[in-house]
């Protein structure tokens, strides 16, 4: 290989010289037969394409059209796409690799046996019988058999990722959506700034925790009423996902779950279906016991009476939206709320980096010792607030870096708990919504 890049450079270098004219190649070839090389030389032009096939190249099987047919009369079809097939195998929990060997082996089988129609039963029958002989058995074909049914019957599924500043929120969704195969990941911090630049929205540019608020009970007032605003903003993303039967992931510091769920009994929090309500903009965030003297006027009905900064927000939702008689209950969805948290001395290495270059983007002076200190106080506030759902059933999950990895694991497996929870829970397809 050394003669072989050897001519090729001295072949660049002659036809560098000739001008482009052809007479290169020619130079090429001359220099390396003088060396007593011999059609090696030519081994660089075709080396790159047969010896390092690129990783993302098409297999020739991928040229190759499968129909599947649906329904008991076979009167729809599907083309089948291995991409799609190997998706779906990651969600069961099977590394990515042997999910696309699994896939191109399903596609291989039916191509090399002529199988270009066949129905959805026979190719989940193949597709078993190899999952099963790399070893991956009954477990994940059952979570394969739990996925298609919750995608036949369109269960909306709302995940929210909630949690301060620097706690891993954007990545855990990230990675999340990537395990799940859920196109849709909802950032309340820029839904934030929208409503903040192109509406009349009472919202401002400085973090709640980031303002001179003297009390704690004001500090959880405001993150509240700005919570409920975004969640506003939110609606018309949330509706559709509804109506189509689509999953979601929603993440974000202006999230406050008490705001997106509620059951009908208690207004308690749960993992599984749960019933969201049709104009659940404007409904009542359940605060746990802990927080009992935190009072918080949140009731939409109130009179003049009520806190200000509550009116504000019920304002912005709009007069016609008050007068409008109760709505019927929207169709039965998967509500999974989750609160990250992060260690004390973990959380407090990142906050300060991010303040750092928070102050460098905005041009500002470097907050000082007591400045970085209130600011931890305020975030723990919050942090206290959304961690106090606990009692009434809502996932808190404590990130490390050490076990995070670990800590992605099981929040798939616990998601997929969840979801096997709200399919059985939800009615058939046509029953419903």
């Amino acid at each position: 290989m050394a003669s072989v890049s050897f001519a090729k450079e001295k072949g660049e270098a002659a036809g560098g010289e000739a001008g482009g004219s052809g007479s290169g190649a020619g130079a090429g070839v001359a220099e390396g037969s003088s060396r007593g090389s011999k059609v090696e030389v030519d081994a660089p032009v075709t080396e790159p394409t047969v010896s390092r096939p690129s990783r993302g190249a098409a297999s020739k099987y991928d040229f190759v059209k499968v129909k599947v047919w649906l329904g008991t009369n076979a009167d729809h079809y599907y083309v089948l796409s291995r991409f799609l097939v190997s998706r779906m195998l990651l969600v069961t929990k099977i590394p990515n690799h042997a999910a696309i060997k699994i896939s191109l082996e399903l596609k291989k089988l039916l191509i090399d046996n002529s199988l270009l129609d066949v129905s959805q039963l026979d190719l989940e029958a193949n597709l078993f019988k190899l999952m099963e002989r790399r070893g991956y058995g009954a477990e994940y074909i059952e979570r394969y058999k739990m996925m298609t049914r919750f995608h036949h019957q369109r269960i909306p599924l709302v995940i929210l990722v909630c949690g301060t500043a620097c706690v891993g929120k954007s990545t855990i969704a990230t990675q999340i959506a990537q395990r799940l195969n859920i196109p849709n990941v909802l950032q309340t911090d820029m839904v934030y700034e929208l409503l903040r630049t192109s509406t009349e929205a009472p919202l401002a540019s400085t973090p709640v925790w980031g303002r001179d608020i003297a009390s704690a009970e004001e500090l959880v007032t405001e993150f509240c009423r700005e919570c409920r605003i975004v969640r506003k903003g939110l609606d018309g993303d949330l509706t559709k996902a509804m109506k189509d039967g689509k999953p979601v992931i929603i993440e974000g510091l202006h999230l406050d779950p008490s705001i997106y769920l509620m059951t009908e009994e208690s207004g308690g929090f749960g993992s599984g279906a749960v019933q969201m309500k049709a104009a659940s903009a404007g409904a009542v965030p359940v605060a746990p016991k802990e927080l009992a003297n935190v009072k918080i006027n949140l009731n939409p009905d109130a009179g003049k009476d009520s806190n200000v900064q509550a009116d504000n927000s019920t304002d912005f939702v709009g007069k016609d939206e008050k007068a409008k008689p109760a709505e019927q209950a929207a169709p039965k969805c998967i509500v999974v709320p989750i609160v990250l948290k992060m260690a004390d001395v973990d959380h407090e290495t990142l906050l300060e980096e991010w303040i750092a270059c928070r102050a460098s983007e905005m041009g500002s002076s470097t907050p000082t010792q007591e400045e970085k200190e209130a600011l931890l106080r305020k975030l723990q506030t919050i942090e206290d607030y959304l961690t106090s759902f606990e009692a009434q059933g809502m996932t808190v999950v404590n990130l490390s870096a050490t076990a995070f990895p670990q800590t992605l694991d099981w929040l798939h497996s616990y998601l997929l708990e969840c979801i096997e929870h709200g399919c059985s829970t939800s009615p058939s397809p046509g029953a419903g919504s």
